[in-house]
């Protein structure tokens, strides 16, 4: 994890002044890291203060850690504010977010079938899509796995990485979704364990794009998906600690061979896992 700290200044707004006339600085808080589109960032203000990112309120720890997250095309600016306990003052901050280039292929002559689900599946889909969401919409007010979390995530299993987030394939001149995780190519089999702590709120052993899914809640609106598996090892409101077996490699669902798609969601944004964790060790053995 890339432990740079990222300093912000802040203008402090007082009551009646203007940000012209507001002639000190001071500094509100810090940033674990830069702004960036599919970063995931935490930052430390006074407790009991209200955070928000472009007006849309942010959940403020006890302590007064705070997380917010960027999706693959966030746009180039954002506002984080800080409002003071008592209302008596705000810090405001206009943020620069890195834009970055994602991997865009083009693939021609590919049956219409394997672009477009067959309407008799569709409903199933649907169905599935509806699963997920209320997996993913549910709100654990948990301090302790937001800081298991900040404290360092481990790769949920180590291998090759044979696609990464933000890349995208134009099938026939229609672009396709783009790919939101990070593929990790190892043998069926293969043991899957929890990057960071959490608490189960999906375990499908067959959903027709992502086959066994695993779905991880790490508190306050993160999660963490885990797509393809061959074999799932843990229930819906099991808490999990890091490290522990959550299931295994496979190729279920739309998969063209044995791996781990392994995906965020802060929200409703995707954020991308890789930049949350250390370089990619050596497979293990």
């Amino acid at each position: 994890m890339n432990r740079c700290i990222f300093l912000i200044t802040w203008f402090c707004l007082l009551p009646g002044v203007s940000l012209a006339a507001a002639d000190s600085r001071l500094t509100c808080t810090t940033l674990n890291d830069e702004p960036q589109q599919g970063a995931l960032l935490w930052g430390k203000t006074a407790p009991g203060s209200k955070v928000l990112l472009d007006d849309e309120p942010l959940d403020s720890l006890p302590d007064g850690t705070f997380i917010l997250g960027f999706g693959r095309d966030a746009p180039a600016r954002a506002t984080l504010k800080i409002i003071a306990p008592d209302n008596s003052g705000e810090c405001r901050q206009q943020l620069t977010v890195a834009n970055r280039s994602y991997a865009i292929s083009r693939v021609n002559g590919v049956p219409q079938k394997t672009v477009t689900p067959p309407e008799e599946d569709l409903e199933r889909i649907r169905r599935e899509r509806e699963l997920v969401r209320q997996a993913k919409s549910q709100r654990f007010q948990r301090a302790d796995l937001i800081h298991s979390l900040i404290g360092g995530m481990n790769w949920p299993l180590t291998g090759r990485i044979s696609g990464v987030y933000g890349s995208q394939r134009i099938y026939n001149g229609t672009p396709g979704h783009p790919h939101y995780g990070i593929d990790i190519a190892r043998p069926t089999g293969t043991p899957v364990r929890a990057p960071s702590g959490g608490i189960i709120t999906l375990a499908e052993p067959d959903l027709y794009f992502a086959g066994g899914t695993v779905i991880l809640d790490h508190g306050y609106g993160l999660s963490s998906s885990f797509l393809h598996l061959s074999k799932i090892l843990v229930t819906v409101g099991q808490e999990v600690k890091a490290g522990e077996l959550i299931g295994e490699v496979g190729a279920s669902g739309r998969a063209t061979g044995p791996h781990l798609d392994w995906r965020m969601s802060w929200r409703n944004r995707r954020v991308d896992p890789q930049l949350l964790v250390p370089p990619m060790p050596g497979p293990s053995r």
